[in-house]
């Protein structure tokens, strides 16, 4: 058989057959080798340029204006994420996201050669535009190269993958940071984007699209508009600016103003940047709410965490980082272990159903920390807040993925993200307020409130970097308040995830693409599968 021959019929083995489930070609694997460093890209930044921040405002100056560096790049990441997803259903998935590497590495650069403060936030913002599209880049190409019954085979990789941004971020921005300044911390992004781009333009092989419809530029500003008042709102609220002060209600009028009109556009126009469609799908809505509280608690805890192991149980930065790897790494097995099992007997619902009752039960558990738990009890709850996440977040991802055409992944892939992104900026806002009011009432009850507003500086959090320069009934009162914080945190947060825990019940067990019995119905089950290209190894 000639060479050309070969590579037109392994075009038409995109899904595998059940004759041979489970054989991924190995050109699959190198791909989403390379979509994992993508990834990568994505999640370690915000990791690594936290550690920097300390530097780089003493390098740069500009300290009121150190909130924007986080804001812009997080804004546009949020705000740009529904476009990219819908710009690769329109114009094919490689092209969109090779542009999306290129302008994330860009964005790297000039942020590495930032000169003054101004300058930061708006290169971040560039590099924010490009990382709206790697992550929904990386989640529609799976979807597009692997059936959703072979795909449970890639979850512990990306759970891997988190872990590896969470874990090794904070050290080696430090490191980086020490060692060959700040800047590098944005330079670090280059050999590996430059790895991924080499690797995907080498192997990756979609078919090229030209959508004769017009880009929906007006839905695509008015939901821009919406999620960046969401954002803002969330991030400004009570830190910024008071919840009921006019520029946080004009934000969130303003957002709800935009977001009601988008809806209305998106009824009219023929392509439609968020097609409406995809939430009649009663899976999909459900798994999007679900996922949109995953964010919302995860994110949450994630924040509070580190700061009750720094402050009440007397870790260091670092070891506050390694102190989480109870969490990450049942996170890690458990969503390999679901991912094997789900390829095996294509069953899923067990695993969000499971995955709610162990984050609630993760949470209430971790509510009851105080001065006196443990290094080994805390990081026992977290494992099981870990292994309820290990079940949910890729789980999520597959059941909407599988739940809309493949002729929308992108969009669906985007929705999934865009929802959980949402949900951890309420997570944040929402439980940082809970926590903020809690402290100041410790402080407050232990210290009087002129003393307890002194120590604090206003606020809620105080660099643990002090905290052995004061007095011991200081350090002692402020122990306390950030522990009944934490205690707040975590039982509000579990109140919040039996609502994603009852929603788990209504999904329904729809066989998933790729399998020997996926057909299509019209309850929420999955499309026929379509054939696309698979990817080629390069000759």
């Amino acid at each position: 058989m000639s060479q050309k021959a070969a590579s037109a019929g392994d075009r038409q083995t995109a899904i595998p057959s059940e004759a041979n489930e489970g054989k991924q070609p190995a050109s699959v694997r190198v791909v989403v080798f390379a979509l994992m460093i993508a990834m990568l890209l994505a999640m370690l930044d915000n990791m690594i340029v936290g550690t920097a921040m300390p530097t780089i405002v003493g390098e740069l100056g500009g300290m009121e204006h150190l909130s924007w560096v986080v804001t812009a790049y997080t804004l546009a990441t949020a705000a740009s994420t529904p476009i990219w997803g819908k710009l690769g259903d329109m114009y094919g998935r490689k092209g969109v996201f090779l542009t999306s590497i290129v302008l994330f590495l860009i964005g790297s650069a000039l942020s590495g050669m930032a000169q003054d403060m101004g300058q930061l936030i708006g290169f971040r913002a560039v590099q924010g535009l490009g990382a709206g599209g790697l992550m929904v880049g990386v989640m529609a190409i799976i979807g597009e190269l692997v059936p959703p019954r072979e795909r449970g085979k890639f979850q512990g990789m990306m759970a891997g993958v988190m872990a590896i941004a969470m874990i090794g971020g904070p050290l080696v921005g430090g490191s980086i940071t020490d060692h060959l300044g700040w800047r590098w911390s944005f330079y670090i992004n280059l050999p590996l984007g430059a790895v991924a781009l080499v690797m995907i333009t080498a192997v990756l092989h979609l078919p090229k699209k030209r959508s004769q419809a017009r880009i929906d530029y007006l839905g695509s500003a008015l939901l821009t508009l919406g999620i960046t008042a969401l954002v803002l709102l969330t991030t400004w609220g009570g830190t910024e600016y008071a919840w009921t002060s006019p520029q946080i209600l004009g934000l969130g009028a303003g957002g709800v103003i935009a977001l009601f009109l988008f809806v209305l556009v998106e009824r009219k126009v023929s392509e439609p940047v968020l097609p409406l469609r995809i939430f009649r799908n009663g899976n999909f809505s459900l798994v999007t709410v679900i996922g949109f509280l995953v964010g919302f608690v995860m994110f949450g805890s994630m924040t509070f965490l580190p700061l009750f192991q720094q402050t009440v149980q007397g870790a260091s930065a670092t070891n506050s980082g390694l102190l989480l790897l109870p969490m990450l790494l049942a996170m890690m097995a458990v969503s390999l272990f679901a991912g094997r099992f789900t390829t095996t007997t294509g069953k899923y619902k067990v695993f969000v159903v499971v995955g709610g009752a162990l984050i609630t039960a993760g949470l209430a558990l971790l509510s009851l920390m105080d001065t006196d738990t443990t290094r080994f009890t805390s990081g026992a709850y977290m494992a099981v807040l870990g292994a309820g996440m290990g079940f949910l977040m890729q789980t999520t991802m597959l059941v909407a993925q599988n739940s809309v055409e493949l002729k929308d992944m992108g969009v669906g892939s985007s929705s999934a993200t865009l929802f959980r992104t949402i949900g951890g900026s309420f997570g944040v806002a929402i439980l940082g307020a809970i926590f903020t009011s809690q402290v100041k009432t410790t402080m407050t009850e232990r210290l009087g409130a002129a003393a307890g507003a002194k120590i604090s500086g206003g606020g809620a959090q105080m660099d643990p970097k002090r905290l052995p320069s004061l007095p011991p009934v200081v350090k002692d009162a402020y122990a306390h308040a950030v522990s009944s914080g934490t205690h707040q945190v975590f039982l509000w947060g579990a109140v919040v995830s039996v609502i994603g825990f009852a929603a788990a019940w209504f999904l329904k067990e729809v066989p998933l693409r790729g399998g020997p019995s996926a057909k299509s119905d019209d309850n929420g089950a999955a499309p026929e599968v379509e054939r696309v290209p698979v990817v080629e190894a390069a000759v």
